[in-house]
């Protein structure tokens, strides 16, 4: 089940998101991005903040905003993150649809991922299956932990 996030949720979206950036190979984050930063990259007010929950354990977690402010707000931009425990089992395809549900009634045009990590290509083939594309590339713009420089991409679909 998808629902709200909670604050009651966030020690579980805490060892999830611990989990993922660990390996510094997805995201933007470091290893040692502390606890408390959670609340600004993960629970501000700002975003709304989803858990995909089976039983009583959340299994991933994602957040949706505006890509940017005032005349650029009618796109939404997206972050997802899936335990390792859980991933290859449709949890991130699970939550990419109903962020495009979310986005879609929220009244959002477009959705954007501004920084796709280009060796992260579980991640790419699933977003251009939900309908988005490589829009543009950032030449050797992330510090991969075990490759070093690599590119990212800007990903797009039309709501």
């Amino acid at each position: 089940m998808i629902r709200k996030a909670s604050q009651n949720d966030y020690n579980q979206v805490w060892e999830i998101f611990q989990a993922v950036i660990k390996s510094e190979d997805s995201y933007v984050f470091r290893a040692n991005t502390p606890k408390s930063d959670l609340q600004k990259h993960w629970f501000a007010d700002y975003m709304e903040t989803y858990v995909f929950e089976e039983g009583d354990k959340i299994l991933g977690t994602y957040i949706i905003k505006a890509n940017q402010i005032d005349l650029g707000n009618h796109i939404a931009n997206a972050s997802y993150m899936v335990h390792p425990e859980a991933q290859g089992k449709g949890v991130g395809r699970k939550l990419g649809e109903h962020s495009l549900e979310i986005a879609k009634s929220t009244g959002y045009l477009g959705m954007q991922f501004n920084i796709v990590i280009s060796t992260n290509i579980a991640a790419i083939k699933l977003w251009e299956t939900l309908g988005f594309n490589i829009i543009g590339t950032s030449p050797n713009a992330f510090k991969h932990s075990t490759m070093g420089l690599v590119d990212t991409h800007v990903m797009f679909r039309e709501i």
